[in-house]
């Protein structure tokens, strides 16, 4: 990687890998797959402090002419919370019409006063796209998760115990989900991607704010029977992909996935406003 692009990026934080106690004795959603706990062992490896911003997308968009999964279709999904309910995730997700990275909430909306936002509409193949361009790649599940513990052992945030209900250590839904948002921690939506104080090794929002794409390939139970615990990388098929990190949108009514441990996933051609991601590296790729 040129010393340009690392400028580009931002902060790139490298970890000398090690072990770890990676997932949770129990998952917050009984299919979500974080248990059991299990030791790692990780290479070194590098990462984006933050998440890759509106501001860094538009450089990769101007350098390559990229068109994303949502301009191909012609729409994404935008959160909508009129007719919303708790017992049913999709009822607040809108088909928007224009939706996309430039237009995070459909045409007439714009990223111009949100450039340190982190960008969003973009699928995991935008993603990757990205990340080939700037020379690394998606962190895996597991790097994603060493990174976002900072090095305390098996506590549910970055910052340790302490709950981010009372004070705010991220952006999270604040008040009653879906009809009320109160936005008592200055943010309605998303945030800039180093708003909040960073974790011990320095990496910004970790979780909140937005979902973040990794590179493995999700599945429930695929950690527990393969055995592998060294640099592990996932299944190598499946139908979605893995999300970690939670989003602005999780609530404790529902959806408490604001925690290092906690996965989810989509599809690799998926689009919503509350999706982003930050770029991976081998050692060997960042320049010192």
């Amino acid at each position: 990687m040129s010393p340009d692009m690392q400028s580009e990026l931002g902060n790139i934080i490298s970890l000398d890998g090690g072990r770890f106690r990676m997932g949770s004795k129990r998952s917050c959603q009984k299919d979500d797959g974080e248990e059991p706990v299990r030791t790692i062992s990780l290479s070194g490896f590098g990462m984006t402090a933050a998440a890759i911003t509106n501001q860094q997308f538009r450089r990769f968009v101007e350098d390559t002419n990229h068109i994303t999964t949502a301009e191909e279709f012609g729409w994404s999904f935008v959160f909508d919370p009129k007719g919303a309910s708790l017992e049913n995730p999709g009822s607040w997700w809108r088909k928007a019409e224009g939706a996309y990275w430039r237009a995070p909430g459909g045409p007439g909306s714009n990223v111009d006063t949100i450039g340190d936002h982190p960008v969003v509409h973009v699928s995991w193949n935008d993603a990757v796209a990205f990340a080939t361009w700037a020379g690394g790649r998606l962190p895996s599940e597991a790097e994603w998760e060493f990174a976002g513990r900072g090095g305390l052992d098996q506590k549910p945030y970055p910052w340790g115990d302490a709950s981010p209900i009372e004070k705010f250590r991220c952006n999270i839904w604040r008040g009653k989900f879906p009809h009320e948002n109160t936005a008592a921690d200055g943010f309605a939506a998303t945030c800039p991607v180093r708003a909040f104080k960073p974790n011990r090794f320095g990496f910004y929002n970790m979780v909140g704010n937005t979902w973040e794409w990794v590179a493995d390939w999700f599945s429930r139970d695929f950690h527990a029977l393969s055995g592998i615990h060294n640099d592990p990388k996932g299944p190598p098929i499946g139908e979605g992909r893995v999300l970690k990190g939670g989003s602005h949108l999780c609530h404790k009514s529902y959806c408490a996935r604001y925690r290092v441990s906690a996965r989810s996933a989509s599809a690799p051609d998926m689009t919503t406003g509350h999706i982003g991601f930050r770029v991976a590296f081998d050692s060997k790729e960042i320049s010192k």
